[in-house]
């Protein structure tokens, strides 16, 4: 039943695929070719979205069986669910709206989500004893539903810059939009990077750490490597640099160097795109973005964030501590998961403050929603990747 799973998993995936593509050529079909054929094109493709839901669905469904319990509870586990309110965020949205451009940016992200959330263990393993209650489902789920949703707020406000900006100019906005684009390159990078490593082998490598009382294992080439690290494996190599003491101690060193590969692989994969295009990424994706207008997808953006907001309050954080106070005794630790999960409630609240009593509207609207998302993947990513605390089970 678990390789059923995974099996449905990878169907979903597929079919995300190919669902991009339908929106894509619906977006880009000539002016000969009637409005009504591209229609049809657009609602293929929402056909083949709603079936590869459907099946990601039953794979969730599945593990949930095999484990017992809600499969929430580590960084594969978390993140495919997170990819799923996504894809039901951008269902709902399109059969409102009708636009085929939303399509064409969420599901490529969906599939990065997935993508990224393969390169973790996908084992069932016993839920700590901090886990074992419902609401593991009440907090982390409404959590990632909340998550989804602002998740299309903020695909919705990357599509109103890609269109708005001009591109035919060097400017601070060019700039920070193709830094923004550039973090998409860099999670593909830490896919390729992963899978090309693993399957070689030969890189393994494991260090001996604390006089022998912790181990580390490197599945990638040693760039960064423990502070009076050990090399303990038949494999692998010593590492080209020692990571200071006053980071070892914080963030572990195998983590740092898998993301320093992740960054290789993802600007040798961004400089390809731009010597065989000669363009910025945004420039290329701008041409789609051309017969939607930018004032209804600001109204789109600003409406996500309003449905996202609440339910986001009450899973991460109502919930979240409800749930501290019975596991661990305290509504509130100053856990890092914690703090970025109020530092990003806290943006998202001065971000609807802006709008509603300075009618921050437009661009400036788009880039506070870009910034509130980049605050969610830091506290899934960076922190909960780096950083330890009573949440490292999570990982």
């Amino acid at each position: 039943m678990q390789e059923a799973s995974g099996y449905l998993l990878t169907i979903a995936f597929a079919l995300y695929l190919v669902a991009t593509l339908f929106f894509g050529a619906s977006i880009r079909q000539k002016k000969a070719v009637a409005i009504k054929n591209s229609a049809k094109v657009a609602n293929i493709g929402f056909v083949i979205t709603i079936i590869g839901c459907i099946s990601q669905i039953t794979s969730f469904i599945l593990r949930w069986i095999v484990g017992g319990y809600a499969p929430v509870s580590n960084m594969y586990e978390f993140t495919t669910f997170f990819g799923l309110m996504f894809i039901i965020a951008f269902i709902i949205l399109f059969f409102i709206y009708r636009l085929s451009v939303i399509g064409m940016f969420t599901l490529p992200l969906v599939v990065l989500m997935i993508g990224f959330a393969s390169m973790f263990s996908r084992d069932i393993t016993p839920l700590a004893p901090s886990l074992k209650s419902n609401f593991l489902q009440i907090h982390v789920m409404l959590s990632a539903l909340g998550q989804g949703i602002l998740a299309v707020s903020f695909v919705i406000a990357i599509i109103y810059l890609v269109k708005v900006v001009d591109q035919n100019i060097k400017s601070k906005k060019t700039f920070w939009l193709e830094a923004v684009l550039f973090t998409l390159f860099v999670t593909a990078g830490f896919i390729i990077a992963t899978l090309s490593f693993t399957t070689a082998g030969r890189y393994a490598a494991v260090f001996q750490i604390d006089n022998g009382e912790k181990y580390i294992e490197y599945r990638m080439p040693i760039i960064l490597g423990p502070t009076d690290g050990v090399l303990v494996s038949e494999t692998g190599s010593d590492s080209f640099i020692e990571t200071p003491s006053f980071i070892g101690d914080v963030v572990d060193s195998n983590k740092i160097n898998t993301f320093i590969w992740s960054f290789i692989f993802g600007a040798i994969l961004y400089i390809l795109v731009r010597l065989i295009t000669r363009k910025r990424f945004a420039a290329i994706l701008q041409p789609f973005t051309k017969n939607i207008r930018a004032d209804l997808l600001d109204e789109i953006c600003y409406r996500s964030v309003l449905i996202g907001y609440p339910i986001f309050t009450l899973g991460a954080l109502i919930f979240g501590m409800i749930w501290a106070q019975i596991a661990w005794g305290s509504f509130w630790s100053w856990d890092p998961k914690e703090v970025w999960a109020l530092v990003s409630w806290l943006f998202y609240s001065s971000f609807l403050h802006l709008r509603l009593s300075r009618n921050w509207q437009g661009e400036k609207s788009a880039w506070l929603v870009i910034v509130g998302f980049g605050l969610i993947i830091f506290n899934l990513v960076f922190v909960n990747f780096l950083l330890a605390g009573l949440h490292s089970y999570a990982g």
